[in-house]
């Protein structure tokens, strides 16, 4: 209704929606038309996983191929910080927030069935507290499709997008969140480059070490294992991976995880994706995107503002530009 169905053949109108972000009444319809995708997202996993997600919570989604470079193993992590700091009692202040990872690995990709193993052993951990589950819930959808993301995409708040810096090629899924508003929380990479350039960083979530950091880390050293000495916070995170908190039902995924991060293996030094490196700027942006949410129509405007510019993101422009700058037709 706000800028009418031109958009539709013509995908740079949506820039119009920038001129209408600071509109209260415009970003209170923002939020009635979020609120009710989640409703339906919500049905649809209570529907098809069994798990009732109640309640007007903030969704962050990290929907994508299982691999270790895209990080999902950093994300299980900053989830059970999460966890056991509301559990005891550490953060008081906290928007209820649902967490939801979609992903498939590989037939062969035996350390990326480990992560999701991992996962799931700690949702199913967080989401049978009833000390914590009315603040903070997951779920990993058990078959990620499009008929699921078509759900999550226009429900998300914000799109998890933390691969390693320099490691993605480009990235399609982030600018299908940013053109239904959701926020970008990531890494300086791929595609979320971009995202930022047109939508603004005050827009967005960056955090995490850029290119630059990651080379000189691989040529002049890095030692997670000391990091962990360092951050007993971290090390309790991590040491979930081998001290029986969860059970991998004796196939040694996790001590495999717990290697691959510490001690590196024939093939690869430690943490070869430096996620102990990022890990607690991630952790941060997380709480601080929550704690940002609580201003809905401040939120709003931020989550608008991404859909307003997310128009270069259209394939015409693309073939256009393509059409004149590289076939020179």
């Amino acid at each position: 209704r706000q800028i009418g169905r031109e958009w539709r053949d013509c995908f740079d109108e949506l820039r119009r929606f920038d001129s209408k972000a600071s509109d209260k009444q415009v970003l209170s319809e923002f939020i009635r038309i979020k609120r009710e995708k989640k409703e339906q997202l919500f049905r649809y996993i209570e529907k098809k996983e069994g798990v009732k997600i109640g309640g007007d919570r903030i969704l962050y989604a990290q929907v994508k191929r299982l691999h270790e470079y895209k990080r999902q193993l950093m994300t299980a992590f900053a989830l059970l910080r999460l966890y056991y700091d509301l559990k005891e009692k550490k953060i008081r202040d906290f928007a209820p927030s649902v967490f939801l990872f979609g992903a498939k690995s590989a037939p062969s990709y035996v350390r990326a069935k480990g992560i999701i193993k991992y996962i799931n052993e700690i949702i199913k951990t967080i989401n049978a507290d009833t000390e914590t589950n009315d603040r903070l819930t997951a779920v990993f959808v058990t078959e990620y499709n499009v008929s699921y993301a078509e759900k999550i995409v226009a429900a998300a708040d914000v799109s998890l997008q933390v691969s390693t810096a320099g490691l993605e090629a480009s990235g399609t899924g982030n600018m299908k969140f940013m053109m239904n508003g959701a926020v970008t929380l990531g890494t300086m990479d791929g595609a979320n480059i971009e995202i930022v350039g047109k939508a603004g960083e005050e827009n967005n979530y960056i955090f995490g070490a850029r290119v630059d950091e990651i080379n000189k880390l691989r040529e002049s050293g890095y030692e997670p294992e000391a990091y962990l000495k360092e951050h007993p916070e971290w090390n309790r995170i991590v040491g979930t991976l081998v001290d029986l908190t969860f059970s991998d039902e004796g196939k040694g995924y996790f001590a495999d995880l717990y290697n691959a991060l510490t001690a590196g293996t024939s093939r690869h030094k430690p943490d070869r994706y430096f996620i102990l490196r990022d890990i607690d700027e991630y952790y941060r942006a997380i709480i601080q995107v929550n704690g940002d949410y609580k201003d809905r129509i401040g939120f709003a405007e931020k989550q608008l503002k991404n859909t307003a510019n997310s128009y270069y993101f259209s394939s015409d422009r693309s073939v256009a530009e393509y059409a004149k700058r590289i076939w020179e037709l």
